[in-house]
């Protein structure tokens, strides 16, 4: 048995119990009834919100009903939901778990449809009339966040008609991004006698023998070109289907619909991308010409991006060491947020075995308030890993601090749901990094560099992609070629002169499932990553006062934007200096790596 068979072989798998105990359960039809019941119970007022804008009392007491009804609806059909999403994330080459989550979604947007009416009732009246209702009745005052998330949509928003059609249709759209998650956790690497998953794949990118990443590298880009035809044709479809949607609702970009729900202004993002893009030179440019001089090679093969700067086996954390670290890790900042992620592993909350038919990545799922989050991820044993169960126990605890709020207003926009995560893996590298022998550093700080890199420079890279695919495709369908040509110009100009990419990596857009199931999600981790650079420095300045503020601001949830989060801490997300600040504590890490390497 291999040292990472061990570590593997006793990984924890969840248990979802807690939610359903299988598909037979009788407590997921007892759920969507009580939904069902919530939201008919809903229906009921279509038109009182309207009729009622005169009496500021009632239409203060209507709001708050109708918004309480509104999440109980939300709450079971988000449980039955989440537990579709779950099991089937582990179990993709099991067709009866795609139908029940496909059923299930038919189910739910039939239930929504009935109460599609209320936002849209609510957004036809005007802020002064809702102002004097939430005065009239106070108690309906707390959904204030709410309300102006809500609100946000108000100038896009459709007919009732259309926004029912878009509804009805939303499950046949889904299945477009259903058939490319399938694809991509059926896919197999042929590497000699080996057939890897995606995962194991992309774990094998970072070997520490050349050969080996080479190999894998190839297997990877051979796989993906099988499946190009496919995963094109998804992308095209789902990004012709917002297309048109976009256009309805006059979006102003692509991105238009993404910066609402996130809650965060388009200039400010712009400011973001173009502070990382000047920082192109200084970072990623910088650090893999220093890596290659490190490696002894004048340029990085693409297959070399992350790989160990020896050829030794790169040290292995063992599940126990693991939850030792991050335990630790969060303990040092409030015995709070070790004991919020202590729980995890003390229940079958946590998924980290890979296993074929598993999908590959990351996710903490918060189900709803009234549940526990769930955490998935393939845990690998190494370092990189041990920063991943740190990720996503960083998203665990927020979620579980923010849930005393209620499903609707612990929602978080995702320019902050990255917050905590990102913080828990800075809070584990330092521990790493102090406890790490002389001759581990550089290779500690390598790994820090390039996880800042990954999260910043990729994202934001990533995100160019997106940008430039859907205005091309605004043109007409663009083959995997052309895709592929995208993608080796936004790389290339990311990676800089000092890394070579070689034949078959203009395929790699294909394993990146974000802009299949998410379009412009990608730039919160950069947003997240930087935001969280800035709270460091914070916290450095007063580690004791620091703690209950920072607590104050993952246990707000979705109740203040961005910028009033960060106004505590005296930062302001909205200027380019904020995010030129973040990137320069990226490029100080490349500064001390390059007197390391001296």
């Amino acid at each position: 048995m291999t040292a990472l068979s061990k570590i593997t072989a006793d990984l924890p798998e969840w248990s979802l119990s807690d939610l359903y105990a299988d598909r037979a359960d009788p407590r997921i039809e007892a759920d969507i009834a009580a939904a069902r019941a919530a939201n008919d119970a809903l229906a009921a007022l279509e038109g009182q919100f309207i009729a009622a804008r005169a009496e500021p009392a009632k239409l203060g007491e209507l709001i708050d009903r109708g918004i309480v009804l509104y999440e109980q609806a939300t709450d079971g059909l988000w449980s039955v939901g989440a537990y579709a999403s779950l099991a089937a994330s582990t179990s993709r080459d099991d067709p009866r778990w795609a139908k029940f989550e496909a059923d299930f979604r038919m189910k739910s947007a039939e239930i929504a449809s009935k109460s599609l009416f209320f936002t849209l009732e609510l957004n036809q009246l005007e802020d002064g009339e809702i102002a004097a209702a939430l005065e009239a009745h106070p108690a309906a005052a707390r959904w204030t966040p709410w309300l102006r998330r809500v609100r946000l949509s108000r100038p896009h928003e459709l007919s009732q008609e259309l926004e029912s059609l878009l509804l009805d249709r939303s499950p046949a759209v889904a299945n477009w991004s259903r058939l490319y998650d399938d694809t991509l956790a059926k896919l197999r690497a042929r590497i000699g006698r080996e057939n890897l998953t995606l995962p194991e794949t992309l774990n094998r990118l970072s070997d520490p023998e050349v050969k080996k990443r080479k190999a894998a590298a190839n297997a990877l880009a051979d796989a993906l070109a099988e499946r190009s035809e496919t995963l094109a044709l998804c992308l095209n479809t789902m990004a012709l289907e917002k297309q048109v949607e976009d256009r309805w609702r006059k979006y102003e970009s692509p991105a238009h619909g993404r910066h609402l729900s996130n809650e965060v202004h388009a200039e400010s993002v712009a400011a973001m991308v173009e502070a990382v893009t000047d920082a192109y030179a200084t970072t990623s440019h910088r650090y893999y010409a220093l890596k290659a001089r490190v490696l002894g090679k004048k340029t990085l093969d693409h297959w070399d991006r992350n790989a160990p700067l020896t050829a030794a086996q790169p040290r292995l954390y063992d599940w126990t060491e693991a939850r030792g670290i991050v335990l630790e890790s969060f303990s040092a900042l409030a015995p709070k947020f070790a004991d919020g992620a202590r729980v995890f592993f003390d229940r079958p909350w946590i998924d980290a075995r890979p296993r074929p038919g598993k999908q590959s990545g990351a996710y903490s799922h918060p189900v709803t308030a009234g549940r526990h989050p769930y955490v998935f991820m393939n845990y690998m044993g190494e370092r990189r890993d041990v920063l991943t169960l740190a990720h996503e126990l960083g998203h665990a605890v927020h979620q579980t601090l923010a849930s005393p709020l209620g499903t609707l207003l612990a929602d978080t926009p995702l320019t902050l749901a990255e917050t905590a995560s990102i913080f828990g893996e800075g809070l584990v590298f330092e521990r790493l990094l102090a406890e790490a022998k002389p001759e581990e550093k550089l290779g500690l700080l390598a790994g820090r560099i390039e996880d800042g890199l990954n999260t910043v420079v990729r994202q934001i890279a990533f995100h160019q992609f997106e940008t430039r695919f859907h205005d091309a495709r605004q043109q007409g369908e663009l083959s995997p070629e052309e895709l592929g040509g995208i993608w080796l110009e936004v790389m290339g100009a990311s990676l800089g002169p000092a890394v070579r990419l070689n034949p078959g990596y203009e395929h790699y857009w294909a394993y990146v499932s974000h802009f299949a199931h998410a379009p412009f999600y990608v730039y919160a981790y950069a947003f997240g990553d930087l935001l969280v650079r800035a709270l460091m420095e914070k916290r450095r300045e007063d580690p004791a006062g620091f703690a209950p503020v920072y607590e104050r601001l993952l246990a707000a949830g979705g109740t203040r934007t961005y910028v009033e989060a960060l106004e505590p801490f005296g930062l302001d997300p909205r200027q380019k200096s904020f995010w030129a600040a973040g990137c320069a504590g990226i490029e100080r890490l490349v500064d001390e790596f390059d007197a390391l390497v001296k």
